[in-house]
């Protein structure tokens, strides 16, 4: 169980499950994208937010692992509407695959949750030769958002209905290196740091969401973009670091939240009425937050989204 259950201006706390912060909420005639869906806190945010009536398609890269999760969801709830794709954000031709495929496919897009990750890895090269926290984390949904963008802008004006995007990043983007983002060493293996290199990818997915918000409140697209913390969760993120595995997993509850807690705050993000119209801003414990200064840089934020948009057209 949390041990610090202190309800903030939302009425939630940290102890509030994903249930709890959706209650009553009717998210019929919705469609979302929640990517790393086959395990964690995609997998019950998929879970959440079919009980609440919305079509989700689970984007994940190992589909035999998404139709097993879709299948015990079913068996809860038969009425739930899930559909499995394949999306390996490693690799930025299966993105942009995914995304034409799903363009095509006439489906709606209302929300897009960019929940997918890796932690901590050892130093390692995506399939387009980025280090691979950076390209998991950061450059996949980057690219996954510009691709769908168009289908998302449709849907908000069809339905008359406000779209949101959610990217998932964490309090660890305080510990990014002491630059924040390493422009010119993002494939640096000397100088890499497996804490530090996830900071990054995890201060770039707040300053992706900021200057994204920036860009659709510009263009006058009813479209929020926001980012947030998730709370400290035993998943297998921490696979890299089995000290950390068998310490976090032995302490889990008395010191970590459980999943069910853990895929709250996005759920909130994404459906609750409260954060209607609310946009560039980073959540945690189902309440608005404060991130580090560095996260509210608009300078470096627009150097990040050229930097991005320039290495994603490279490859």
């Amino acid at each position: 169980m949390w041990i610090f259950s202190r309800k903030g201006p939302s009425g939630f706390s940290a102890s509030s499950t994903a249930e709890e912060v959706t209650k009553g909420i009717d998210g019929t005639g919705l469609t979302a994208i929640v990517t790393g869906a086959s395990s964690g806190l995609g997998a019950e945010t998929t879970r959440v937010l079919t009980l609440r009536g919305v079509h989700v398609i689970m984007a994940v890269r190992n589909t035999d692992a998404g139709k097993n999760v879709k299948e015990q969801i079913l068996k809860e709830n038969p009425n739930a509407k899930i559909d499995v794709m394949e999306l390996d954000l490693t690799s930025m031709g299966s993105v942009r695959k995914f995304a034409s495929d799903y363009n095509a496919s006439g489906l709606p897009l209302n929300l897009l949750i960019n929940n997918a990750g890796v932690m901590a890895t050892p130093f390692k090269l995506s399939q387009d030769n980025i280090e691979l926290q950076f390209a998991t984390n950061h450059i996949g949904h980057f690219l996954l958002t510009n691709h769908l963008l168009e289908t998302m802008k449709k849907t908000a004006r069809d339905s008359n209905k406000e779209g949101r995007i959610v990217n998932l990043s964490s309090m660890a983007h305080q510990y990014a290196y002491r630059e924040g983002i390493r422009f010119d060493k993002i494939n640096d293996e000397l100088g890499y740091n497996s804490i530090n290199a996830y900071g990054q990818s995890k201060l770039a997915n707040i300053l992706h969401a900021n200057e994204l918000a920036k860009r659709l409140k510009e263009e006058g697209v009813d479209i929020t973009a926001n980012s947030l913390h998730p709370g400290m969760i035993a998943t297998n993120l921490l696979r890299y670091h089995s000290i950390m595995n068998v310490l976090t997993h032995a302490l889990g509850k008395f010191m970590l939240k459980s999943v069910q807690q853990g895929a709250a705050t996005q759920c909130y993000v994404a459906l609750h009425p409260q954060v209607k119209g609310i946009s560039g801003e980073y959540f945690a414990d189902s309440n608005k937050a404060k991130a580090s200064a560095l996260s509210q840089d608009a300078e470096l934020a627009r150097k990040l989204w050229d930097f991005s948009f320039s290495m994603t057209n490279q490859n």
